[in-house]
């Protein structure tokens, strides 16, 4: 029995969207494995999506060339720098638990203006705002924004589908995205395990959007939590997207859908290891709404977890997530929001 477990878990579920361009009987097969998938493991293995080589060459690409900059052209970058907590954060900088993850990146939203918040208006306005782009490689720019277009639009379809499969209606969520979505995207390298041997390259967590889809390299150290208690390796698969469901999805449909919590290891020694997650988040004034669906008398509730309060705005989750991991930001930048120790 053991055994069939470790073989069980050895792979997360495989899930190949094109499927739902094949007819009834395919389109019924992926609604039955999505189905799966997202309520007893909240993590799946996406294929067929559509993405090409040439896309994803471009955009690891143009990262490879931004942590090859001058360390001084990266900190020109410091999130620091910025009330929109965007831009290059520097290796230990970032905390998850409390505790700092041993990994450098770049965080990029959508290219909007600043909106400082008015009176009376909520705080979670600050996270809108420019990206800070690197003047010596201005193709990062159109790679990643491009990147995050494409992705949208595969989260999007894959939403539709996963609603569709647990006998939703497919379009319910629509709405809290538009052309006024909260889209991020990280350009993450783990640079080794920490001198003191500390192996977190980012602690155990579970994010707090809708869907997660990440790119990752052939060097491995993502784990998920299983059914067993115990995190397990999510071995990389060629072009394939590694997706989880976020918190909300998990609040929307009173926990029939599970967030997982999942973590990375560092890799060994100085081994460096690059991943590109991109969270599909809605609106951040957007109020998430039960969702109808004909298991929603059986769920069993959402996770309690009283260190982490889940709010109706999701404004307020991202900017309590923010606050948290990135103190040197809201420290310099948003002392008023934070709660006296």
């Amino acid at each position: 029995m053991a055994q069939h477990q470790q073989l069980q878990y050895a792979q997360l579920p495989i899930i190949d969207l094109s499927a739902a361009d094949r007819g009834p009987q395919a389109r019924a097969l992926l609604h039955a494995q999505l189905h799966s998938a997202a309520h007893d493991v909240g993590f799946f293995q996406l294929v067929g999506h559509g993405v090409t080589q040439a896309e994803t060459d471009d955009l690891v690409a143009a990262m490879r060339a931004f942590f090859a900059l001058p360390e001084a052209d990266r900190l020109a970058l410091d999130n620091v720098n910025s009330p929109h907590f965007r831009g290059y954060t520097r290796t230990g900088d970032e905390q998850t638990g409390g505790s700092r993850d041993w990994r450098d990146q770049l965080d990029i939203g959508a290219e909007r203006p600043a909106r400082i918040p008015g009176p009376g208006e909520p705080a979670y306005w600050w996270l809108e705002g420019p990206n800070q782009w690197p003047a010596a490689l201005p193709g990062l720019r159109r790679a990643a924004l491009a990147w995050v277009d494409r992705l949208s639009g595969v989260a999007q379809r894959l939403l539709h589908e996963l609603l569709t499969a647990i006998g939703a209606p497919a379009g319910f969520y629509d709405p809290v995205f538009g052309d006024r979505g909260h889209p991020h995207l990280k350009l993450v390298r783990y640079p080794g395990s920490a001198g003191d041997g500390a192996g977190q390259g980012v602690g155990a967590h579970k994010d707090y959007g809708f869907l997660t889809l990440l790119l990752q390299d052939q060097v491995g150290g993502l784990q998920v939590q299983r059914g067993d208690g115990l995190f397990h390796d999510v071995p990389p698969i060629p072009g394939a997207f590694v997706v989880n469901l976020g918190e909300l999805l998990e609040v929307a449909t009173n926990g029939y859908l599970l967030a997982t919590n999942h973590r990375v290891v560092s890799p060994p020694g100085a081994t460096e290891r690059f991943s590109v997650p991109f969270f599909y988040n809605p609106r951040l004034d957007a109020r998430i709404e039960p969702l109808p669906f004909p298991h929603a008398t059986g769920a069993p509730g959402v996770t309690d977890d009283p260190a982490n309060p889940l709010f109706a705005e999701y404004g307020f989750n991202e900017l309590k997530g923010k606050l948290r991991a990135h103190p040197l930001v809201a420290a310099r930048h948003h002392a008023e929001l934070l709660t006296p120790a």
